[in-house]
């Protein structure tokens, strides 16, 4: 079923703090690996999951400029956090904390990408939510959704500069 294809069921799913997920993507961000909790919260086996784009799980209220930064970072080499909203393969959705790090081969070259992805505080998904609407306004006053991102992601970095502040520490200060 393509991910076009999901109504939003408005149903938000939890997991325990004690729970992570954990999954493994290419340089391509196709999945590689996915633990058994990321199965359980996507709604997906492992054999429909494996090989197909991590976007798989995008909400579409999830900001595409959060998306341009992450994968900015992640591909210059450097670890990137970041409240990401999920969308089951149900339609139900669920927040997380990220934490995305390449992984290099012997020579230095980034081979995969390893996200490992914790119970968020609700009081920073509280404040995240007005951000994230923010945003996702300013990708929405654009027909092309390319020029979109790029407005959302000047937005969110002058944000950001006008706070002193980068997006690593903006996320742990929410």
């Amino acid at each position: 079923m393509a991910k076009t294809d999901v109504s939003l069921t408005g149903v938000e799913r939890t997991f325990g703090s004690d729970e992570i997920i954990v999954s493994k993507t290419d340089t391509k961000g196709r999945i590689i690996y996915a633990n058994e909790v990321f199965l359980h919260l996507a709604g997906y086996a492992e054999r429909d999951i494996i090989g197909q784009p991590h976007s798989i799980i995008r909400h579409p209220n999830m900001p595409r400029c959060v998306f341009k930064l992450l994968w900015d970072t992640i591909s210059a080499g450097k670890e990137c956090f970041a409240y990401v909203l999920n969308r089951s393969k149900n339609g139900d959705h669920y927040w997380v904390l990220a934490h995305v790090t390449p992984t290099f081969d012997s020579s230095g070259t980034i081979v995969s990408y390893h996200s490992n992805r914790r119970n968020p505080r609700r009081d920073a998904v509280a404040k995240v939510k007005a951000l994230y609407e923010e945003l996702l306004a300013v990708e929405a006053r654009h027909d092309d959704r390319k020029v979109g991102m790029e407005a959302g992601f000047k937005a969110l970095v002058d944000k950001l500069q006008a706070l002193g502040v980068p997006y690593d520490e903006f996320v742990f200060a929410l």
